[in-house]
């Protein structure tokens, strides 16, 4: 017979180990699941470009929506500047241009209003909120015109730079081979045209040399005569020093 009371503590014991084993096992799990506090979302990526684009159109500029994102999110200025310009700024290039030009709009209708003519009225003095409203917007119109330069700029200008340095030495290199080459053509039709100077003369040689032939046999023709029977006898002849032929007298040795 199983003896209960004996048989409880070592249930409790495996249920223990059994718990330690669970709780390891999430420990591992978050350890592996965990991410940086300070990591950027996609939802804090989102609302840093909206208020961006926002203070853009408004003719705002970008250190007020840094600023504004900063209070948001529980972070610093500088650092949602730097996570736009490293991260998120290349993704809205088109909404940035569409922005601006919202921005030029929205100035031009401004302008447009204040030239239309208006009935007089007569005006309170100005409070001190009122005259510091202007100043305070030419210089955030300034500080938004001014262009900011920043690393990822300054990185593109220097690629930009060693691709036209390449490119100069490759075109450098080329026209030198070409150069060479133009030497070596040079050079060969040189030595064609020495070939074919020489092989001109030699063919006016022959040329000669055929001649005086024909005319040597043609001599040799005419100097042949006829005995009395009729029977032609080939005349005998030699060569003097000059390479002149002789024709010898019948029955000479």
């Amino acid at each position: 017979m199983i003896d209960v009371n004996s048989s409880l503590p070592m249930i409790r014991d495996s249920r223990d180990m059994e718990d330690q084993c669970d709780a390891a096992t999430e420990k591992e799990l978050n350890g592996l699941v965990k991410v940086r506090q300070d990591a950027w979302s996609h939802e804090d990526d989102l609302l840093l470009a909206e208020t961006v684009l926002r203070h853009i159109r408004e003719g705002s500029t970008q250190l007020n929506a840094f600023e504004e994102v900063g209070d948001k999110l529980n972070r610093t200025s500088a650092a949602c500047g730097f996570r736009w310009n490293a991260e998120v700024r290349m993704k809205y290039d088109s909404a940035i241009d569409l922005a601006k030009r919202q921005r030029k709009e929205k100035k031009r209708a401004i302008a447009k209003q204040a030239q239309k003519p208006r009935n007089p009225v007569i005006s309170l003095p100005p409070s001190y909120e009122e005259y510091i409203e202007p100043q305070e917007q030419s210089t955030l119109i300034i500080e938004e015109a001014a262009p900011t330069i920043t690393m990822d700029m300054v990185i593109q200008y220097l690629h930009e730079i060693k691709k036209d340095y390449y490119a100069s030495n490759q075109s450098k290199v080329s026209l030198e081979s070409a150069h060479k080459e133009n030497t070596l053509l040079r050079e060969e039709i040189s030595k064609l045209e020495k070939q074919l100077s020489q092989t001109e003369t030699q063919l006016a040689t022959i040329q000669e040399d055929y001649q005086a032939f024909i005319q040597i046999m043609d001599r040799a023709r005419k100097m042949t005569v006829l005995d009395d029977h009729g029977t032609m006898k080939a005349p005998t002849f030699r060569m003097d020093k000059n390479g002149n032929l002789q024709q010898l007298a019948q029955g000479s040795n």
